[in-house]
Parts: C-alpha cells; sequence; structure tokens
C-alpha cells in the first residue's frame, strides 16, 4: 500500500512538473492539455521535453498502442474550454490544495493503475478529439451523463466510447471555479458508476478548444545573442467577452484594470486573474458588465447606454458609469463626459484613470470615499453592435489628432515663419542713394555775409 501510494504521488508530481514546465517555454500555436488514466495498464509514454507540442499523429500513434490490444470501454470527457492555465489558477498548484477544483480529478489520477499526461497537445479544430477516438475505436461515440449511466448496460466485450460534455464559463453565472467544481463532481459520479458496474475502463479529459491562447515570440525568429535594449513580448491577454446565449454582447480589454477604494495603499487588478461575470446584461439600449473579483470578492461594474442624436444623425454609446464596490463600501465614477464612441465603434484609450487628465468623475461627496481611484492602462470597451465575434469593432480613440506636441510644433513653427517673413520685409524695404559727391569737382563754396 505504501508503495502504490508513493508512486500515485510521484505520478501527480510528475503531471503539475509537465504543466508548470510548459508555462516556460514559448508557443505560438494553439494547444489543450490531456489526461488519459486507466484501470488497466497503459504504455508508457516518453515525457515530453519543456516547450514540446505533441502533434496529432503522435497522440493517433500512441492511442492505437494503447487502445487497440482488446475492446475497451472508453469515457471521453470532453470540456468546452480547457486550457493548462485552468489547472494552475483552480487546481491549487501554487497554493491550498484544500482550494483546488479538481479534488476528484486528482483522486482518479492517483488510484488509477497508471495514467499519462500530454501537457500541450496541438489543436486544429472542435470537431478533431471525437473524430479521431472514433477512428481509432471504430465506433460511434454515445452520449451519457451519471444518471443515465446508471441504467445502461455496457457489453465489455466490443468496445465502447462514452462521451460526456462538460461546460466551461464563458457566458455563465457561475464563476470559471464554480462550474469547473460542478465539472469535477459530474466526472467523478460518472467514475463511480462505472466502479459500481465493474467495468474496466479508460478515462480522458481534455476540451474542444483552447480556453485561452498564448501568443509569444518564436525561438527561430529570434536573432542569436545578445541585443541592446531588447524586450520580451508579453503574453496576449484574452479580451473578457460577456454572451447571451452564445452571441457576443459585452467585450473589455485592458493591459491592466487597477483599483484602490477609500485612499488605501493597496491596488486590485481586476485584468490579472479571470473574473466572475454574474450579474451581466445587455439590450438593445443598455449594457452593464459587472466583473466579480475571484479573490477578495470585490466588484467593479461598467454601465453603458445607446441613444440617436439627431444633430449627428446616427446612434452614440456612453459610458454612464463604473461602479466599485468592496464589502459594504460602493463609490460610483461618472464616464459620461469624456467616454464615447458611435454605436457601431469600440472605445479606446492609452489611459483612462479618476485622478489625472480624468475622463472618469467621482460623483460621492464623502471625504473617505474621494480617495477612491481607478486606473485602467490600454483600456477599450464596446457594448453594442459586436458584429465581428470575437473581435472589437473600428476603435473610437481618446487621443485628438492635435495633440499638445504637434500644437508645440505648430506654434514654433508659425513664430518662426513669422519672424523670416518680417526679416524679408524689412530687406526688400531698403533703397539706394540715388545721389553722390563728386570729389574731383569743385568744392561747393558757401559766400560769408558781412
Amino acid at each position: 500500500m505504501a508503495a502504490a501510494s508513493c508512486s500515485s504521488k510521484v505520478r501527480l508530481a510528475t503531471f503539475l512538473l509537465h504543466l508548470l514546465g510548459c508555462f516556460s517555454s514559448g508557443s505560438c500555436s494553439a494547444q489543450v492539455p490531456l489526461l488519459l488514466w486507466s484501470s488497466d495498464s497503459l504504455p508508457p509514454l516518453a515525457s515530453p521535453a519543456a516547450g514540446h507540442i505533441t502533434s496529432n499523429d503522435q497522440l493517433t500513434s500512441y492511442l492505437a498502442a494503447a487502445l487497440g490490444s482488446g475492446p475497451r470501454t472508453v469515457l471521453l470527457f470532453l470540456q468546452d474550454k480547457l486550457s493548462k492555465d485552468d489547472f494552475t489558477l483552480f487546481g491549487g498548484v501554487f497554493g491550498n490544495k484544500q482550494d483546488s477544483a479538481f479534488h476528484n480529478l486528482e483522486a482518479a489520477l492517483q488510484s488509477s493503475a497508471s495514467s499519462v499526461t500530454v501537457p500541450a497537445l496541438e489543436w486544429t479544430g472542435s470537431s478533431s478529439f471525437p473524430a479521431l477516438f472514433q477512428e481509432t475505436l471504430g465506433v460511434s461515440p454515445v452520449l451519457v451523463d451519471a444518471e443515465t449511466l446508471s441504467h445502461l448496460t455496457i457489453n465489455t466485450s466490443v468496445n465502447n466510447l462514452l462521451l460526456i460534455n462538460l461546460p466551461y464559463c464563458t457566458g455563465s453565472h457561475k464563476s470559471c471555479k464554480e462550474v469547473l467544481q460542478d465539472n469535477d463532481e459530474i466526472i467523478g459520479n460518472v467514475l463511480s458508476a462505472v466502479k459500481a458496474k465493474n467495468v474496466p475502463y479508460t478515462a480522458i479529459y481534455t476540451g474542444l478548444q483552447p480556453s485561452r491562447v498564448i501568443s509569444e515570440a518564436s525561438v527561430s525568429d529570434q536573432s542569436v545573442g545578445r541585443s541592446l535594449l531588447a524586450t520580451v513580448e508579453a503574453d496576449v491577454k484574452v479580451p473578457i467577452m460577456f454572451n447571451v446565449s452564445g452571441n457576443p454582447c459585452i467585450m473589455l480589454w485592458a493591459q491592466n484594470l487597477s483599483v484602490s477604494l477609500s485612499g488605501t495603499a493597496q491596488w486590485i487588478d481586476f485584468a490579472a486573474g479571470t473574473p466572475s461575470l454574474d450579474r451581466s446584461m445587455c439590450n438593445a439600449t443598455h449594457s452593464l458588465l459587472v466583473l466579480t473579483h475571484p479573490t477578495n470578492g470585490s466588484v467593479l461594474s461598467f454601465a453603458m447606454s445607446q441613444r440617436f442624436y439627431p444633430v449627428s444623425g446616427r446612434n452614440w454609446f456612453t459610458l454612464d458609469s463604473v461602479q466599485l464596490q468592496s464589502g459594504s463600501e460602493t463609490v460610483s465614477f461618472s464616464g459620461s463626459r469624456g467616454i464615447y464612441a458611435p454605436a457601431e465603434y469600440s472605445f479606446h484609450c492609452q489611459s483612462v484613470s479618476s485622478f489625472k487628465d480624468a475622463l472618469l468623475v467621482l460623483n460621492s461627496t464623502n471625504k473617505e470615499l474621494s480617495e477612491s481611484r481607478l486606473n485602467f492602462i490600454d483600456f477599450q470597451i464596446q457594448g453594442f453592435s459586436l458584429a465581428n465575434g470575437t473581435n472589437f469593432s473600428y476603435a473610437s480613440d481618446c487621443a485628438g489628432f492635435f495633440t499638445a506636441g504637434i500644437w508645440m510644433g505648430l506654434l514654433t513653427s508659425l513664430l518662426m515663419l513669422l519672424i523670416f517673413v518680417y526679416g524679408l520685409h524689412m530687406i526688400m524695404q531698403l533703397n539706394t542713394m540715388d545721389r553722390f559727391d563728386d570729389p574731383k569737382g569743385p568744392s561747393i563754396s558757401v559766400p560769408q555775409s558781412e
């Protein structure tokens, strides 16, 4: 028993090390993780080097060796979206293990006879995985859940492919952690139902598509050696998107969404994690994006509206207010004066703050709350007319065409031009003398009167 426990801990540690190793590598292609475990033995899979992306051909070769030896019952847990970040954010890798959203998954990996981890699997399309397993096993997938599985008779003399679809948190009224915890509970119930039937199984957990795509510079495209003043491009963040019935409704992106309540020195960045979108809503005239911080429960709300302006003959949307709530304290900022754009456009600004060149104006007269601050860096938001799906529409930028530098250059050039014209005018007014004294001629005598 001690040896089995030690072996399971080694497998779990290897799984976590594989995930962490992939974060230190650079990759520009979309990828999803894949976990495979079985009640029977599986052929070994060589540990991939950090940054290695397993291709579909490599996975197909391994599945042919792992599942082609005899009749297999395969449980395919297929989540709508899944990335390595989900394990590090919600798996308790760096924090408290009791706070993990994958209790049943970790327990299944530890108690299985053998398991295989593919941290980075090449993703080519949402339909690639069901087709891959269907081709490998030669059977069509059967969509089941824990309740129907308990009444289902499984014939172990033939191959069986049981498909369990799992949702993801995009557009959900629950936080990502709560959705993953519900999915983990479904995984535990399905495994319990299969074990109750004493059916040998092979389970696979992966995603239809990645939940986060990280784009980094490729090493092969960079020059080898030292380069002065070189910077590494930061990871590209995924925009925060609120969907209604599967259609995008509100989209927001920012490098930083930093807030400070009641003048505290501590700043909270809502763009650092994956905030919950509960209580968000949108319709034809009003949109409300509510971001709940996953750690401290602070709430940041963006209220937008659109209306028709007869003077311009078009619809415009405005960011009416930004509300910050932490505990019992709530403070509101007005943004209708400077944050607006045509309804079919998005709004973009390099810096949106409430204290320097303020576009957000505090509405509270409370002296304590007057110290609250907002600071958004590289801010872009769109609450209406998201016709491009997952992309922002054309951006209306807050920076005017005539910036301070342009005005200084124009005024300086105009002053220099005036000096030049005045000097040229003075030179052109100079006249030469038309009469001269002749030194060789008789001198002019002036008679003197006595």
